[in-house]
């Protein structure tokens, strides 16, 4: 195979491949309806002049019939006026109508013969085309019933195009988003470590080691002094918290005694009205 020959063979077969794949059977059914309906009307159309012909035959005829009867009255006219030779003249003249007749009626017979069969024809077409509609209206459904059920899977799987499209946006949208997160947290730390040096500001690394170094002295020292704070507080809450719960409990103790003393003056008064 020479190099031409290849490269007309690969044009082709790319061709090829691509009208199948942006070819579209519902349109292909249709369209090869409307070509079989197209050849139905030439067929009407060839029946309608082929039956025009006819009629015009026939037409031809029935003006040569009605010559032959005008020469035989014209035969017998010349026969009751001795006129033997225009009665001659008027037969010859029938009998060549006769002739033109004899071949009309030919022709005539022929064009109803061809009539009938492109009606026969017509009819087995039209009927073809009945059935053929039925079965693209059928085929049109199915198909259009599966190209449905195949965007659904397509759609609860993933594995459209639609969809893997989406799944690579969101990849993205993903990879764009944890990049952005690290170079925030190395912003960050290289703002920590003073890597970076404030343009507006005259203070290097070391100044602001320095400074969160006292920073942090001023916060220990004031945390100590309220720890001390705190602890004498304390200290003075848990002296009061003692001297209260003495003076409850000597309190205690009185009521108790009293309630005693009572106890027994009653008892006492008692005895003394049984022995009395």
């Amino acid at each position: 195979m020479g190099v031409l020959s290849r490269m007309s063979y690969v044009i082709r077969s790319k061709i090829n491949a691509m009208l199948n794949r942006s070819e579209d059977p519902r349109e292909t059914l249709d369209y090869s309806y409307e070509q079989m309906r197209d050849r139905l009307q030439d067929v009407k159309q060839g029946i309608a002049d082929l039956t025009t012909q006819k009629k015009r035959l026939e037409m031809q005829k029935r003006r040569l019939e009605e010559n032959v009867e005008k020469h035989n009255e014209q035969a017998r006219e010349a026969v009751r006026q001795d006129r033997d030779d225009l009665a001659r003249q008027a037969l010859e003249k029938k009998k060549s109508k006769m002739s033109q007749i004899e071949q009309l009626e030919t022709q005539i017979a022929d064009l109803q013969n061809k009539q009938d069969k492109l009606v026969d024809q017509k009819d087995a077409l039209q009927s073809r085309i009945e059935q053929f509609r039925t079965k693209k209206e059928t085929m049109k459904a199915q198909y259009e019933a599966s190209e449905a059920s195949v965007r659904v899977s397509e759609a609860m799987t993933g594995a459209g195009d639609e969809m893997a499209d989406v799944s690579r946006a969101i990849e993205r949208a993903e990879e764009e988003t944890e990049e952005m997160e690290a170079r925030s947290a190395a912003m960050d730390e290289l703002q920590d470590t003073g890597a970076f040096d404030d343009a507006l500001s005259d203070e290097d690394s070391i100044d602001r080691e320095l400074a969160a170094g006292r920073t942090d002295s001023e916060v220990e020292a004031e945390l100590d002094t309220l720890k001390g704070e705190m602890g004498k507080d304390t200290a003075s809450i848990e002296e009061e918290s003692d001297e209260e719960l003495e003076a409850d409990v000597e309190e205690d103790v009185d009521v108790e005694e009293e309630l005693e003393s009572n106890e027994i003056d009653e008892e006492l008064e008692g005895i003394r009205d049984e022995q009395s």
